[in-house]
This record gives C-alpha cells, structure tokens and sequence, in this order.
C-alpha cells in the first residue's frame, strides 16, 4: 500500500505545485491587463481636456486646420492675455466666484440640516416628507423651468444672482438624501449626551454633528462648486445684462455671426477649468470618505 500510495502523492503534489505555478503567472497577467484598461480609458476621459488645451495655443484661424493636429506647430500664449481684453473676463469671473461661493455656502448648510431633521428628530410625517424631497430628483429641470421663471419675475428677481442662489440654501434633494444617510450612521447617544447637558436640536446639529461630518460637507461643497461654476442654463434664463454674466455664458462671446475664435474660447474654457480641478485636488481625500457612506441602508 505505501509502495502504491506514494506515487499516487507525487502525483498530486506535481499538480498542486503546477496549478500553484500557474496561478502565480497569471495573477501578474491579469493586474497588468487591468492597468492597461485603466490606463486606457483614463486617457480617453484625458483627451478633450487635452485637446482644449492644445487649441487654447494654436493660432487664429488653424484650430479647424485640417488635417487637425494635436500639438500647435507654434504655441501662441498670446490667446490666454487677449481673453482677459477682448472681453471682460475678470467680471465673469467675479460674477461666478459670488454666486458659486454663495450657493456652495448654501447648499452645505442647507442640505445638512434638513438632512439631520430627517435622520435625528422624530416627527409626524417624517418619512412622507422624505420621500416626497427625493420624488422631486425625478422631475426634469424642462418642467421647473417655465414656473420657475414666472416665480421669479413675480419676486423681481430677474437679472439679479438670486435666482440662483436663494433656492440652494433650502436644501437640495441629492445632498439631503446623502445628508441623511450620513447621520444615520452616527449614534443616538451623542445627541442624547447633549440634551441631558441642555443643548438644542439646533446646537447638537452645529457643534456635535457638523464636526463629525466633514467627508459629508467636502463632497457635497465639491459637488455644489462643480455645478454652480459649470452651470450654463441657469444663467443664460435669469441673467440678461452684460455686466451680470458668468464665464460659462461669457465663453459664447467669442462666437460671432459670421466668424468664431476657437482658440481664445478654449482658453477661456481652460482658466475656467483650472479651478474645479484644483478644488477635486486639494479635496479629493474628504471627497472619496464622503462617498464611502456605510449606512446606506439606513437605521
């Protein structure tokens, strides 16, 4: 038996060891696909933002040359002072720093406290009212656009930043919904701590939980900034004077009836890039732990 036994044990010892080889080969292989099919759709995703910037050098008139190049034969840094001259740039940009500044205030503060309403006190109706916030997210902006406008007309709010800005600081259905969830995961014992000690639903949601939250603020101040600074239908509706315009409406100056600078609208496009790519940069850590929400499945 041991004689019969022992080559039956070098055989399965060759194939363990042979499957073992095998596996040790083919992990590295498949990381490396990976990397490559990373690699490549990140370069994909890379390419329009390269090819804004590569048209923000050209010179006037060669942005349609064909056939087209990637790389400008000579780079025309000239484009990115002729955008602050030709029209006034600095005033879009400080049109745009006001209203995204101020919607990123409001939206932070106004989300999350509706937010901790719905995740922390007891009320009647609680869930009905939270249910009917998130039906809202269903309804398309075409279909808010016209009562809306007429709301604001009726207010005397046209042409002014606060068409913009006022509805934010009541709270918007996607931040309070990630709002809510995010506290649900905090215990109840924090607040029952501070009641005992006195202190308010208000004072608990300004010094106990808004400390504790600040993945959750990062990502949605990151992702209200990314609207506000992009938003493009917003203003075009409510803004009219010149002097009241943003840079995404002040980009479309460069286009003309019968000519459009391509060059010097991608680089306008570019120094309105910058920033949103800078805030992603310095926030990304809080941005990626507010999105990791570990109780959304609620409490």
């Amino acid at each position: 038996m041991a004689k019969v036994g022992a080559p039956i044990r070098a055989q399965v010892t060759t194939r363990i060891s042979g499957d073992t080889n095998h596996q040790q080969w083919k992990r590295p292989l498949l990381a490396l696909g990976i990397h490559i099919a990373i690699g490549a759709g990140a370069l994909l995703m890379l390419f329009p933002f390269l090819w804004t910037l590569s048209t923000s050098l050209k010179l006037p008139g060669s942005a349609l040359s064909w056939p087209p190049q990637l790389l400008p034969e000579t780079f025309h840094w000239q484009n990115y002072i002729e955008v602050w001259s030709i029209v006034p740039f600095l005033t879009y940009a400080q049109n745009t720093v006001i209203i995204t500044l101020t919607t990123v205030l409001g939206s932070v503060l106004g989300s999350s406290l509706v937010g901790y309403a719905f995740a922390r006190l007891r009320f009647p109706g609680r869930e009905t009212l939270f249910i009917a916030c998130l039906s809202t997210m269903m309804l398309p902006f075409v279909v808010l656009m016209i009562p809306r406008y007429i709301l604001f007309r009726n207010l005397g709010w046209i042409d002014t930043f606060l068409p913009l800005i006022v509805p934010e600081w009541f709270g918007v259905a996607v931040y309070i919904f990630f709002s809510r969830q995010f506290f649900r995961t905090l215990p109840m014992e924090y607040d029952e701590a501070a009641r005992i000690d006195g202190a308010t639903s208000w004072w608990i949601w300004l010094k106990v939980i808004l400390p504790m939250a600040k993945p959750l603020l990062a990502t949605i101040a990151i992702l209200a900034f990314r609207s506000a600074w992009n938003d493009f239908m917003g203003p075009l509706i409510y803004l009219q004077s010149d002097e009241n315009l943003t840079l995404a409406l002040g980009l479309v100056k460069f286009r003309g009836y019968y000519r459009t600078e391509w060059s010097l609208m991608m680089a306008g496009a570019t120094l309105m890039t910058i920033p949103v790519v800078l805030v992603f940069f310095f926030f990304q850590r809080y941005f990626l732990q507010g999105l990791n929400f570990s109780g959304l499945g609620g409490r």
